[in-house]
């Protein structure tokens, strides 16, 4: 079980990555004003969603609930950090929705609005490991 661990947390580490980068890739694309920057930010932001997130976030589900199955975890810290991987999901998903309006110029957000978007991961990656390291009682 220590391989599926160390999987988990090599993907969850390549998502985050992404989860960090590609909000800051945002934050200038809405800055650029020049044609081949503009083509070059949507390159960048569809192959860092679709080649890295994507498949580091899958990877670490599978991951995650193999080893869920494997260890029978439960408690209280567990949900709570279920209910933070699946906001993560969603702030994915809307990542996905962001990388779709960039690559049809339909973008409707500035650089300051990406700029607090950018902030949310962090948060829930200090929520998720102080869940699973000090494992606390919530309720």
């Amino acid at each position: 079980m220590l391989w599926i661990k160390s999987l988990h947390i090599i993907f969850m580490v390549t998502w985050f990555a992404g989860l960090f980068y590609l909000p800051r890739l945002f934050v200038y694309h809405a800055l650029c004003s020049d044609k081949p920057g503009n083509g070059r930010f949507k390159i960048m932001e569809r192959k860092l969603y679709f080649g890295i997130m994507t498949p580091g976030a899958v990877l670490t589900i599978i991951f995650g609930v193999w080893l869920w199955l494997g260890y029978g975890f439960s408690g209280d810290w567990l949900y709570a950090k279920l209910a933070l991987v699946a906001l993560l999901i969603i702030y994915h998903y809307y990542c996905g929705k962001f990388v779709a309006a960039f690559k049809n110029d339909s973008n409707a957000h500035g650089h300051v609005f990406y700029r607090w978007f950018n902030e949310f991961p962090v948060v829930i990656l200090f929520a998720v490991v102080i869940l699973v390291v000090v494992k606390p009682v919530l309720f």
